[in-house]
């Protein structure tokens, strides 16, 4: 191969990567919003984990629910269901680290850093008898917690649980999302492909988790791509997606849990009918329930239909 064969070879290679540094670079580090959008009555608050400041939003009167997001959003996720949920809870809602406007320490997200989070988070708030209603990895979270026995796990609501695919299972969004997320885990492509991002990319990606495209506020699609361009924010994502296969490994811990969950799944979830059957098989006692003409985001797909499933069974 001639020299110059070589140098063109590198060039091409080296100028995306070049680029991205560049486009990174130049973008401004947003700021947390003076008020949610969706209630501006409401004023978030800082909680500490292990050191790590964590926004969450505490209202209402009534018995504690906790509410766990997915991976890449934050907690206004639930920004249709906590207006009424505050009326018979209270309710609290977090940002995990490296998401929102939470932390993002410079660490490993695996499951391990995030249940042990919001294992302190639930100690610090010292939240007792809980039912913690979690989506995707939220819904993870919250079974992990209560197959350890957590004092504060009374019960669990398991939104389209995120344990299957080896972590691929957000590729199965839509095309996009799947040549994102595959390029995302090789080194140094994965890193060019995240500073490369846009906000169409990200939206697309979005609606790939949802049946209704409507049903995405236009507020929570602009907040997210702000939260993204946080500095440090794509490394974090792209440690969560690195160890994302870990996230299989809650199911070995399923067999202990002795709090009563509930099941929920829209039925257009990313997961799979023999990825749901085996996760319902391996809780003890486990109920389901499917939503009709819901995605992996339910709460803002499906939000009607998650408030009465969620507040019948905390009250069952």
């Amino acid at each position: 191969m001639s020299e110059t064969l070589v140098i063109a070879l590198l060039a091409i290679i080296a100028g995306p990567v070049l680029v991205s540094f560049a486009i990174e670079a130049l973008r401004g580090a947003p700021k947390p919003p003076a008020a949610l959008p969706w209630a501006p009555e409401l004023t978030p608050q800082i909680a500490q984990a292990a050191g790590i400041r964590l926004r969450y939003l505490k209202t209402g009167e009534g018995p504690p629910l906790v509410l766990l997001h997915t991976l890449r959003t934050q907690l206004d996720i639930f920004q249709k269901l906590i207006p009424e949920l505050r009326r018979t809870f209270t309710v609290y809602a977090v940002d995990y680290p490296g998401h929102g406007w939470s932390d993002i320490p410079a660490t490993q997200y695996t499951p391990a850093f995030f249940v042990d989070c919001v294992g302190r988070f639930l100690e610090d708030q010292r939240i007792e008898r809980a039912t913690v209603a979690g989506v995707s990895i939220g819904a993870v979270i919250a079974l992990l917690l209560a197959a350890r026995r957590h004092p504060a796990i009374d019960r669990v609501v398991a939104i389209n649980p995120y344990d299957y695919a080896r972590g691929l299972g957000i590729a199965r969004a839509n095309l996009v999302a799947r040549a994102i997320f595959t390029l995302a885990l090789v080194p140094i492509l994965g890193e060019t492909v995240m500073r490369l991002r846009n906000p169409l990319l990200e939206n697309t990606i979005l609606r790939g988790g949802v049946c209704d495209p409507a049903s995405l506020p236009q507020s929570f699609l602009r907040e997210g791509y702000q939260v993204g361009c946080r500095p440090g924010h794509y490394r974090a994502f792209l440690s969560l997606l690195r160890n994302a296969y870990r996230w299989d490994d809650a199911q070995s811990e399923y067999g202990t849990v002795s709090v009563p969950v509930l099941l929920v799944y829209g039925d257009q979830d990313w997961s799979r009918q023999p990825e749901r059957d085996s996760t319902f098989r391996k809780i003890p006692g486990a109920r389901r329930e499917v939503v009709n003409n819901g995605g992996h985001f339910l709460p803002l797909d499906r939000p009607q239909e998650l408030l009465q499933l969620i507040e019948q069974f905390a009250r069952s």
